[in-house]
């Protein structure tokens, strides 16, 4: 065959007058080009097939959506009652149908959505051409340069010193064996920086991905509104950590993997034409038989080749849910210890170890054989035919010198091609094997690609308010109306719904006189049910109000949607802008708030006072910090610790639930803020340390917002109360002393009353136990 094709490229080049060398190169890039269009073709096929099918369904939920919009249409003409009652049926259809966007499943294969990620994210890692990325990137590539014209120069050397011992030239092979060690050394160093290059390319890429994040992470409450109000990512410490460190080396060691290679297998190719043309052999049917086997292969591994990038993704996910089991032992530990619950949180850490486990399983099983396909296209057929393509110039020489030579010269001559042929083809060997190896490192890259890009499209899309997340529409609460009557209010009529996802439509003003107002505000959570259908109210500087109600009936809820931590879904809110007053902390704060288990943050106790203001920053002594701490009765705290407040410790395992609670209203002091938000914040406290604590934050000129059932020994700090029923009814008016004391003293009474009742049941069921001892062990 080889002999046919050079005897046509003759030929052809005596009749048109074309040398043999252009006419060699046109055949080799017409038959290449038609190769990469082959491969192409297939994929083009599927893009075009891919983009008519969505435009095929894009106009058929166009078509349908008219349909179903001019349906509903008559049916509100013909009975406006009746659409009315089934409106929330269908929303609730609508809804449940719609499911996130991260529930669905992301792309992880090798296509236009991956490359358009990974350019993204290139940019985050590369921002410049004159940075330090782009300068270790050059570095890299000179590297690569220098080790691939060494191991081009050592193939040679090695065939040198083959020559010199079939002559049997002593001083030849041991000038040519100095040589050799005078080469080790810059070859050796070579490899080794190409390793440190790498390493720090990935170290770099790193850092640029994780300040990138974090930037997206920790701003606009991006880090509570990704856990608490989208459901998409499901936590995202596995993605901020390992993912992000995975997605900088994978794409630092592709570089290297992709790069070296094809280098080396350019300049082999061109060292093996060379030797083969001066050996008297034709250039072109080595190298394209070459090409047209590892083409084959390259195919046949491609279709055999498992999901590479689906099993890293699914991998990495279920090692996230392992890692979120154990992180809820230890933030609940307590919980989990007072219940004696080790049992079940042994059964959640087995089932997602288990998971794990069996997913590995799955891989290495699809690995076992694949590996083992690989390793006998790569190793065994790719070798029959290198040893064929090295033989062909010897076997089948072209000039007649070359059959004619079987001299001592014309053996070494010989001995010294095969050598540094056998040794240049082992090179190539590695290079393309690396390179198919590559395939299966850029499918794990589109792996973590899709999760990073995935974390980073939700970042963005939460901080523009645009959440995704099971929601519970068609439930509605009854509230009661001005004449008694029990009135329903669906949660369809409150919120507005495009494509399942309910559409923001609040506005949030800033208040010129410093008030906090909510004008038909909903109170909505987060799966989007509606605790309370309207609330209006408006509190002014000094207006103290008290906020109280069974559980689940809004009150926390209330603070939340004020502090701007959920969206406004209706209605108008009006908060005080900041008015460039300074304290202790800097410019004074509008809004703080306190919740009922304050956080502790790492660090001194001075730290726990000033959260979450910096310490090398703050204008304030350490007396003043101490004067606070007398304000909550907690100095000697400060005093018993041997370095004062420079201590460090665990406090939120330290410190009691009643001191945490004091240190977090010495905090709220050192803030001073215009509006004090407080949540349960003293349930913990006695009354007497409660009632100086509220006392100072008066004198403060703090307005108290307060959530609490200890009506009766607060109410003598605030002005106004706000009451929920529970039902999504409310009422705002003033608190009078008087009124509160009757109903503590109505509610007294009323136990007093169903105290008999009590006691006589608890008697029933004595007798009971007494008949039958053993019912109940």
């Amino acid at each position: 065959m080889s002999s046919v094709f050079s005897k046509l490229i003759d030929k052809t080049s005596e009749r048109y007058g074309i040398r043999q060398e252009r006419l060699t190169k046109g055949v080799v890039g017409l038959v290449t080009t038609l190769y990469l269009l082959k491969l192409g073709y297939p994929y083009l096929n599927q893009v075009a097939a891919q983009a008519k099918k969505k435009a095929t369904s894009l106009c058929r939920d166009i078509s349908d959506h008219r349909h179903t919009a001019s349906n509903n249409n008559n049916n509100n003409v013909k009975d406006d009652g009746k659409a009315r009652n089934n409106g929330a049926a269908s929303a609730g259809d609508e809804a449940s149908s719609s499911l996130p966007a991260g529930n669905k499943g992301i792309g992880t294969g090798l296509d236009r959505e991956f490359l358009a990620r990974l350019l993204t994210l290139l940019k985050i890692m590369i921002p410049g051409w004159r940075t330090k990325e782009a300068a270790l990137l050059t570095s890299v590539t000179l590297a690569l340069l220098a080790r691939t014209f060494l191991s081009v120069y050592v193939a040679t050397l090695e065939g040198s010193i083959v020559k010199r011992i079939v002559l049997r030239d002593g001083w030849g092979f041991f000038s040519m064996l100095i040589r050799w060690f005078g080469i080790a050394l810059p070859a050796t160093f070579v490899n080794s920086a190409i390793r440190y290059f790498e390493g720090r390319l990935a170290l770099s890429f790193r850092g640029r991905l994780v300040k990138h994040a974090y930037n997206m992470y920790l701003s606009q409450q991006t880090y509570y509104r990704v856990s608490a109000l989208d459901s998409r990512l499901g936590g995202a410490e596995q993605r901020l950590t390992d993912d992000l460190s995975e997605l900088a080396s994978s794409v630092a060691h592709l570089y290297t993997s992709l790069t070296k290679p094809l280098l080396d297998c350019a300049l082999v190719g061109i060292a093996l034409a060379s030797f083969s043309a001066r050996m008297g052999s034709r250039t072109v049917p080595g190298p394209l038989l070459a090409t047209a086997v590892i083409g084959l292969t390259g195919q046949v591994l491609r279709l055999a080749s498992p999901k590479f990038g689906q099993l890293v993704a699914e991998e990495a996910s279920r090692r996230g849910r392992l890692r979120q089991a154990h992180a809820r032992v230890s933030a609940h530990a307590e919980e989990i210890a007072f219940y004696g619950g080790q049992d079940a949180e042994l059964r959640h850490l087995n089932s997602a170890y288990d998971s794990l486990v069996v997913h590995v399983r799955r891989v290495l099983k699809l690995k076992l054989w694949y590996v083992m396909l690989e390793q006998f296209l790569m190793k065994y057929v790719w070798s029959g035919t290198g040893l064929f393509v090295i033989a062909l110039p010897v076997l089948f020489p072209v000039t007649s010198a070359s059959r004619a030579s079987n001299d001592d010269t014309g053996v070494s001559e010989r001995t010294q091609y095969l050598t540094t042929s056998k040794y240049l083809l082992s090179s190539g060997a590695d290079a393309v094997e690396r390179l198919m190896s590559s395939y299966k490192e850029a499918v794990a890259l589109a792996g973590y690609t899709a999760r990073v890009g995935e974390m980073l499209d939700v970042f963005k899309d939460t901080a523009l308010c645009k959440y995704q997340k099971g929601i519970v529409v068609g439930q509605h609460r009854p509230i009661t109306g001005n004449d008694g009557i029990e009135v329903t209010r669906p949660s369809e009529n409150i919120l507005h719904f495009e494509d399942g996802v309910p559409q923001i439509r609040g506005i949030v003003r800033e208040s010129t006189d410093g008030s906090i107002g909510l004008t038909n505000v909903p109170i909505v959570t987060p799966n989007c049910e509606v605790i309370v259908p309207s609330l209006t109210l408006r509190i002014q500087p000094g207006d103290h109000l008290l906020i109280t109600g069974p559980n689940g009936c809004g009150k926390s809820s209330l603070f939340r949607i004020v502090s701007g931590l959920w969206p406004v879904y209706g209605g108008e809110l009006t908060r005080p802008k900041e008015t460039g007053e300074f304290t202790y902390a800097g410019v004074r704060p509008t809004l703080f708030y306190i919740p009922q288990r304050p956080y502790m943050t790492v660090g001194t106790l001075r730290d726990q006072i000033i959260y979450p203001s910096d310490s090398t920053k703050g204008k304030y002594t350490d007396e003043e910090l101490l004067h606070l701490l007398d304000l909550v009765d907690l100095r000697s705290l400060a005093e018993r610790e041997a370095e004062g407040l420079s201590s460090r410790n665990d406090w939120d395992s330290t410190l009691s639930g009643g001191e945490k609670q004091r240190l977090a209203m010495a905090r709220l002091f050192f803030h001073a803020p215009r509006y004090a938000l407080l949540d349960e914040c003293t349930s913990a406290v006695s009354l007497e340390a409660e009632g100086t604590i509220y006392e100072a934050a008066k004198r403060m000129g703090i307005t108290l917002l307060t959530v609490t059932h200890r009506v009766a020994s607060l109410s003598k700090f605030h002005k106004l109360i706000l009451r929920f029923d529970g039902e999504g009814g409310w009422d705002l008016g003033p608190l009078n002393q008087s009124d509160v004391q009757v109903k503590v003293a109505n509610h007294d009474q009323d136990m007093d009353k169903e105290e008999p009742h009590h006691h006589h049941r608890l008697q029933e069921l004595r007798d009971m136990l007494a008949k039958d001892p053993v019912g109940i062990s």
